[in-house]
This record gives C-alpha cells, sequence and structure tokens, in this order.
C-alpha cells in the first residue's frame, strides 16, 4: 500500500476512535485533533517530534494559564495586551532550547487553553491524547506502507499449487 493511501486510512481510523475514546472521557475531540495537528506540523520526525510536541502543546497550555490568571489581576485594558504581547514573545523565545523549538505547538496549546475557557483540566489530557494518536497515525500508517521483504509474505494457495 503506497505511504498516503495508508496514513489516510490509518488516520482514519484512529480519527473515529479518538472521537469515541474523547466522548467516553468527557474530553473536548476537538483539543485532541489540535495535539494530533500539533504532532504531524512539527518537523521533527519521530520520537523526537513527539517529544518536542508534547513539551511545546504543554507549554502552551501553562502560558495561557499566566495570562488568564495575570490579565485578572491588571486593571487597565492596555496592561492586558501588554501582558499577552510579552508573553508571546516569551512563547517564541523558549524555541532556543531544543525541547521547545516548535512555537505553533506553543501557540496550539494557548489557543486551545483559551477556546476551552481556560480550563486546562479537560484541554491538557486532551491535547496530549492528541499527539499520541497523532504520532500512532504516523507510526501506523508508515509501517503499513513499509515494503515488505519476500519471505515476509505468505504464499496463497494458488501459488502452493503451482
Amino acid at each position: 500500500m503506497k505511504t498516503p493511501l495508508s496514513l489516510a486510512f490509518t488516520t482514519g481510523l484512529l480519527s473515529a476512535l479518538w472521537a469515541w475514546l474523547a466522548v467516553a472521557l468527557s474530553l473536548p475531540s476537538w483539543a485532541g485533533f489540535l495535539g494530533c495537528t500539533a504532532f504531524f506540523a512539527c518537523p521533527h520526525p519521530g520520537r523526537k517530534g513527539l517529544l518536542i510536541a508534547f513539551a511545546t502543546v504543554t507549554s502552551g497550555v501553562v502560558w495561557a494559564q499566566v495570562i488568564i490568571h495575570a490579565g485578572a489581576l491588571v486593571t487597565a485594558q492596555w496592561s492586558g495586551y501588554a501582558l499577552t504581547g510579552v508573553i508571546a514573545f516569551v512563547m517564541c523565545i523558549q524555541a532556543q532550547r531544543r525541547l521547545l523549538a516548535f512555537i505553533p505547538g506553543t501557540f496550539i496549546g494557548a489557543c486551545a487553553t483559551f477556546a476551552g475557557q481556560g480550563d486546562w483540566h479537560s484541554v491538557l489530557p486532551a491535547l496530549w491524547l492528541g499527539v499520541a494518536f497523532g504520532a500512532a497515525m504516523n507510526f501506523s500508517g508508515r509501517w503499513l506502507a513499509r515494503p515488505r521483504k519476500a519471505a515476509d509474505v505468505k504464499p496463497d494457495a494458488k501459488s502452493l499449487a503451482d
């Protein structure tokens, strides 16, 4: 099976599984799909990309919480805007650290937290499971598409008759 087709197959299958699991666990399914997107968008392949996606979406959730809680302490509207700008700057600067070197992942985590009205208790596990599902989609799709050696393929009944 060609790689795009196998990735489409495993992504479809695991997306359906995630949609069911999110409902079963009372997690926002959309946040899981954002976590999955973070994994697929991360430019670092394999386990490194998996760790970076986990770390960056998590840091985004933390930074969103900082904005939410610090913003509640300020009274002037402009200071809330300034706080957002400072934190966005820090979210980008942190990418100098190898584990946090995927700025879009950080913003995905922050945006998911804002979209979830600051409910990090449901958003963060959904993001983490989404990252894991994204990795499972990718790894299983690539496994399904891998070339098979002749020794790995069992003969069918017709070839045995010959």
